[in-house]
């Protein structure tokens, strides 16, 4: 599908001048503009405390697109896409002079702030009357628990309806997580056997090889369960077991999302290892301990692994087991899915010969791809079963690199489509999911960096094996 030019509407970025705004938003709305998706006429207006004016804000756009745009920049169309940027501070009258250089009757906010300062500045939005026509985009973490995430979602509506609020989680914009729609429900080979009659079970990872990168203080307030298997892991869940949609349109995406995580069972800490890292080797570089880290209290208790199991009570999926896994410095960077079939109830190949059964795996980063693993007889007069693979990449097959992730998502919120963003009651369901394992943690167990995580993790799925080891 062609992506269409949106309409005219302005775009404010609160917090204009944070690591955020640098790194993704402003190569984002660049990348954008050089495919001729930003509207015609569309303002970037960078709102912020930092003492610039608008030449030190264009300065500072310039040299973000340099450093973390994927196309790097072009200096014939750099001077008109600079002359849409423009630049208030954040004080006293701020608020009053935004409203003045909001000249479109349609404008979006991107909230580039901590999670505490959102609910202040929303309210300043209301008090100044620029929400009429606007649509507000808000980053995760969405609270730090169920509580938490149902005050965020009061302080919202205090001032924009549901249909205004974006909660962004950039995961859902990869082409490979869209691409699970479409690989299910328009192959019919897969989407008929994709329950519980042919899946034996089902493994989530998102895989980090690098540590906390000197974010200790942040890392500490969250850890990997509010990091990760909250929102992507849960998402890429949603999207890969929910129900066929009535359509493809938001909302029908959207509903069937919410009633698949109803489904989930809460969280047991009793099937949940939390793993904490210690010294050891990544990349052939010794790293210290978590606990050694900047800004790491010396007795943390705060989990850079997770590994649980989930269960969807619903007649698709009763009886298969989720297995979701993520960590810091493991040996790669990889997210994938995998499904794992149901072997044969007979083995004709005769004990050792028989190997494992089918796999399904979806590669969403870092080599998008899908890979189906299956078993076929070797060369020669014997009758011998070798494991084979056949593989789709992205790369290979559209001879194009994916869009960024905030390419995507920035211009479906000037569309106005909340296809790819989190609903209210999806973002609380996916609390309430894990809110059983901040309430009784399991204990902290270790692993050395540049492994695949304390040996705990491989009972979990006992008798099975981590599909990435």
């Amino acid at each position: 599908m062609t992506l269409a030019r949106p309409k005219s509407q302005d775009f404010v970025i609160v917090g204009a001048t944070g690591d955020l705004a640098k790194r993704k938003l402003l190569p984002a709305l660049y990348n954008l503009y050089t495919n001729n998706l930003l509207p015609e006429i569309c303002e970037i207006i960078g709102f912020a405390r930092t003492d610039f004016d608008v030449n030190a804000f264009r300065q500072f756009a310039r040299q973000s697109i340099e450093e973390h745009s994927r196309t790097g920049i072009d200096g014939r169309l750099w001077e008109d896409f600079a002359s849409r940027l423009e630049y208030v501070r954040l004080r006293d009258e701020g608020y009053k002079v935004l409203k003045d250089h909001c000249k479109e009757s349609e404008r979006t906010f991107y909230l580039a702030v901590p999670p505490d300062s959102v609910p202040e500045v929303v309210r300043n939005i209301g008090a100044y009357g620029l929400s009429a026509g606007a649509r507000i985009v808000v980053e995760k973490p969405f609270g730090i628990d169920l509580k938490s995430a149902q005050k965020l979602n009061a302080a919202l509506h205090e001032v924009f309806t549901e249909p205004q609020i974006f909660r962004i989680d950039h995961y859902l914009g990869k082409e490979t997580v869209q691409n699970i729609l479409v690989f299910r429900f328009a192959n019919s080979v897969f989407e008929r056997v994709w329950n519980r009659e042919a899946i034996d079970h089902i493994q989530i990872t998102v895989a980090e090889d690098i540590g906390i990168e000197g974010r200790g203080n942040f890392y500490e307030e969250v850890g990997a369960l509010r990091d990760i298997v909250q929102n992507h892991a849960l998402q890429m869940l949603a999207l890969l077991a929910m129900e066929p949609p009535a359509s493809f349109a938001a909302e029908a995406i959207r509903d069937e999302k919410a009633k698949l995580l109803q489904a989930v069972r809460p969280a047991n800490p009793r099937n949940t290892v939390r793993g904490q890292y210690t010294a050891g080797k990544t990349d052939g570089e010794e790293v210290p301990g978590y606990r050694l880290e900047p800004g790491v209290a010396p007795d943390s208790q705060t989990e850079t692994f997770v590994a649980l199991r989930l269960d969807i009570a619903n007649w698709r999926w009763a009886g298969v087991p989720i297995y979701l896994r993520t960590g810091k410095h493991l040996p790669k960077r990889a997210t994938e899915v995998e499904l794992a079939f149901k072997e044969e109830p007979i083995d004709y190949l005769g004990g050792a010969a028989f190997l494992h059964s089918n796999h399904l795996t979806l590669h969403i980063q870092p080599d998008e791809g899908i890979t189906f693993e299956f078993l076929a007889k070797e060369p020669g007069p014997e009758l011998k079963a070798k494991e084979v693979a056949m593989d789709f990449s992205y790369d290979e097959a559209f001879m194009v690199a994916p869009a960024e992730a905030y390419e995507r998502l920035i211009h479906d919120v000037m569309e106005n489509d909340q296809t790819l963003f989190v609903r209210e009651d999806a973002v609380e369901r996916a609390w309430a999911i894990v809110q059983p394992l901040l309430d009784q943690p399991p204990p902290v167990t270790f692993y050395p960096a540049g492994t695949w995580g304390p040996p705990e993790a491989d009972l979990l799925v006992a008798p099975h094996q981590w599909h990435l080891r």
